[in-house]
């Protein structure tokens, strides 16, 4: 596995940050774009967890199955992706079901049916801190080279992290909006991924969605989420 053709620029980060309406949105479009470049054969799913003030405030996750395996973590206080988090360092677990460290959760995430985990932290400001996690189904996933390949498009997204960090404070928004957050923050997943896949603007990307709704009679967040789900499950069509 390595990082395929359609590796983001910066000016494509930057347009993402800029079009994003709020950081979770961002860091959202973030995860999607990680777990599409970095899928192989194998499916690759990726969360990026950011520390604020002490504590795990924002967690985005390239689908639900990566979001329960972050949440597993927290429940324990403990595991790789806070360890890369709060030590700084890159954690790799080649076989979960060997591994000593972490058998307690390695036995929650069982049903699964994920066999290695790699976390490697992205250099941040003082004052946060902030993680890439990426599991997958296989044994063998993470090589050295492969490893080499995440650190590397992890320190590709520091400087852009730092910026959306002093960009936008921490959005505790009312538990009434949470569904109308998430449906937006779905499709402007979905938008960012087009845009990278297909090196065309955000407006082009949208249209492309839209015309998708039309014909299937679908709404917008529902093909989004169809889109996100294939990128997650190491979908290479259209790259």
């Amino acid at each position: 596995m390595a990082l395929n053709d359609a590796v983001p620029t910066a000016e494509q980060l930057q347009d993402l940050l800029l079009e994003s309406p709020g950081f979770t949105e961002f860091l959202l479009g973030l995860t999607t774009i990680s777990a599409s470049l970095l899928g192989g054969e194998a499916p690759m799913l990726c969360a990026i967890t950011v520390e604020r003030d002490g504590g795990p405030s924002t967690v985005a996750s390239s689908s639900d199955a990566a979001r329960r395996l972050d949440e597993k973590q927290y429940e324990f206080d403990d595991g790789p992706c806070l360890t890369a988090l709060r030590q700084q360092r890159t954690v790799l677990i080649s076989d979960l079901q060997t591994d000593h460290q972490w058998q307690h959760y390695a036995a929650a995430i069982a049903d699964e049916g994920i066999r290695s985990v790699l976390a490697v932290p992205i250099a941040t400001d003082n004052g946060s801190r902030a993680a890439l996690n990426c599991y997958s189904t296989e044994l063998g996933t993470f090589t050295p080279d492969t490893v080499e390949s995440v650190e590397r498009h992890a320190d590709s997204l520091s400087r852009i992290l730092r910026l959306a960090l002093r960009l936008h404070a921490e959005e505790p928004y009312p538990e009434h909006l949470r569904s109308a957050l998430k449906s937006r923050a779905i499709v402007d997943a979905a938008i960012s991924l087009i845009m990278v896949q297909n090196h065309c603007n955000r407006e082009s990307a949208l249209r492309l969605i839209q015309l998708a709704s039309r014909n299937s009679n679908k709404r917008l967040h529902e093909i989004a989420g169809d889109i996100l789900d294939r990128a997650g499950h190491g979908d290479q069509g259209g790259r």
